[in-house]
């Protein structure tokens, strides 16, 4: 039986925090929301994106200046509060029974590191039910765009969204993620914290329910970027469906009908559409033996969480 001392509960926390750094880093490593989401500091409770809307293009010079104010669509995200907790026995450190509680901790810091990639994940599912800076569902039919740069006189609308009919499948999404903001925003508040209660003077688990407590503190939240930089489509993942998303994203224009220059890069597919996207993108020659024409056309994002 483990005599519990300070050193001794230094000792565990520190075995811990390691578990929990080493695996968050590792599963960090292979987070893929970096890939389709602009990282966003935050030090307040909400950020106002009121600058997302439209930015002015180059143009000659001539005579002075020509001054556009932005656009203030105030399009806001909120900062979320975010925990996971874990209980150790002090019966357990006392027989020494503890050891798997490491193995605990560090599906914790594995947890801390996939909760960007679940929150983009979630935004994107719920993109066709969501408003973006627009006003209208980030996914949408009916995205307005004005025929002057100013953004007055009858809007034409411009849809980012195939619903796939009367048989819609797993939604999948074409991406351009070239540019400094992408199609998503995640904002981060704080870093993941691994925090421990382990003094009986100053903790009620401990003296209390005769346990130690650690855990997850973390502040963020997700949003959305611009939609011109994403297509959802519900139809099949198919070459002619594939050819409809790029080509419509390739035809998106500013207000004044300026062409964005918009040339998806990433696919982003459930778990269910993985074998559709090889067969569309990873093979370099077709069923007859001729040549794919799409081989490589964008990289394949597989996720997990949609």
């Amino acid at each position: 039986m483990a005599i519990i001392t300070p050193a001794l509960l230094v000792a565990l926390n520190t075995v811990l925090q390691k578990a929990f750094k080493d695996a968050y880093a590792a599963a960090r490593a292979e987070a893929v929301f970096e890939r389709i989401a602009t990282t966003v500091p935050s030090s307040t409770a909400t950020n106002t994106y009121s600058w997302l809307g439209d930015f002015p293009t180059l143009q000659e010079w001539v005579g002075e200046r020509v001054l556009r104010d932005m656009k203030a669509h105030g399009y806001q995200v909120s900062n979320r509060l975010y925990e996971a907790t874990l209980g150790v026995a002090r019966t357990a450190i006392e027989d020494d029974q503890y050891g798997h509680y490491g193995t605990v901790a560090a599906s914790m810091g594995q947890e801390a590191a996939q909760h960007p990639d679940k929150i983009i994940a979630a935004l994107m599912a719920a993109g066709t039910t969501a408003t973006c800076y627009d006003g209208q569902y980030f996914f949408d039919t009916d995205h307005p765009v004005y025929p002057n740069v100013d953004g007055t006189g009858t809007a034409a609308t411009v849809s980012n969204y195939d619903s796939g009919g009367g048989a819609p499948g797993p939604a999948w999404y074409l991406l351009d993620t070239r540019k400094p903001l992408k199609p998503f925003i995640f904002q981060e508040r704080t870093k993941p914290e691994f925090e421990h209660k382990t003094n009986p003077a100053n903790s009620d688990q401990v003296f209390m329910a005769d346990r130690y407590v650690h855990g997850i503190r973390y502040r963020c939240n997700g949003g959305y970027g611009f939609w011109q930089m994403a297509y959802c489509s519900k139809a099949a993942l198919s070459v002619p469906n594939f050819v409809t998303a790029r080509d419509a994203m390739a035809g998106f224009k500013a207000d004044g009908g300026r062409p964005l220059g918009m040339n998806p890069n990433v696919l982003v597919v459930p778990r269910s559409l993985r074998s559709a996207a090889d067969e569309l993108i990873a093979k370099a020659n077709l069923t007859g033996g001729e040549s794919n024409v799409h081989y490589k056309a964008v990289d394949t994002i597989v996720s997990d969480w949609l």
